[in-house]
């Protein structure tokens, strides 16, 4: 009767996994609600900074304020994938942020610069100011939903790796593969269910707007393009994928041979 154990974890994978789900979508909705009844957030126009930030983090807020640096020939971004200082005068608080990532001798390589350039006091600021106005969600929120999702879908994966082994394990005295079979697909039903389930009623998974941010940046995508600033919110939105630069995108992209320095 080893199959029985099997069977016992794959319950406990599909039943923690949807669980985990269900409690992750009640959250989600908790906070839609809280957002619809707070006072309505006032039609704006997102700054740069602030539309990086609600489509892809304190990360993207150091994307953009790189590239808007470089393209002012302020920056220096090498294909090699180094940052250079050329003007030690940041215009706001985010670009002083990018430059005291670089460090005094005003040359870094660019992917420890994004990376404490994310992190600074500056976007800390911005996220309070976004979630005080109802337009982002707060710190991990939005990517609750969506790991649930993920650990969902490897439990059915699980259980219908434990039903194939129970399956093809020797021959079990007086218990039919159909009906191993059967009990096994008990719980992948409920995982699948739950999944199903999931991607009518929770999609899509915000990991850093709220419901009025959202709409802001839908709002932000209808305007016309074709200027520098356009160029510029479509590298705040879409990330650096939206670089049509070869050289700039290189300088973002590049990555040292293991042997080099």
């Amino acid at each position: 009767m080893f199959w029985v154990l099997l069977l016992l974890l794959a319950w406990a994978f599909a039943g923690t996994a949807c669980a985990r789900l269900c409690l992750s979508a009640v959250r989600a909705a908790a906070l839609d609600t809280d957002a619809t009844t707070v006072a309505p957030v006032p039609e704006h126009e997102l700054t740069l900074y602030e539309a990086a930030f609600l489509s892809g983090g304190p990360a993207r807020v150091a994307d953009v304020t790189l590239v808007s640096m470089a393209r002012q020939r302020r920056l220096l971004l090498a294909h090699t994938g180094w940052a250079t200082v050329v003007d030690p005068r940041g215009r706001d608080e985010i670009e002083q942020s990018v430059i005291g990532a670089i460090g005094p001798e005003g040359q870094s390589r660019i992917a420890p610069v994004r990376a404490r350039a994310a992190g600074a006091e500056a976007v800390r600021r911005l996220a309070d100011r976004l979630e005080h106005a109802g337009l982002a969600v707060p710190d991990g929120a939005g990517a609750t939903v969506g790991a649930a999702v993920r650990q969902v879908r490897a439990a059915a994966l699980a259980v219908a790796a434990l039903g194939l082994t129970a399956l093809l394990l020797p021959a079990q005295t007086g218990t039919p593969r159909l009906l191993i079979g059967l009990w096994f697909a008990l719980p992948l039903t409920l995982s699948l269910s739950c999944l199903a389930i999931a991607r009518f009623e929770v999609h899509p998974y915000a990991r850093w707007a709220s419901p009025a941010g959202q709409r802001l940046l839908r709002a932000l995508a209808r305007r016309p393009t074709g200027d520098e600033r356009s160029f510029l919110t479509s590298v705040a939105v879409r990330g650096i994928r939206a670089i049509g630069e070869p050289q700039l995108r290189a300088a973002f992209t590049h990555r040292d041979q293991p042997w080099r320095e």
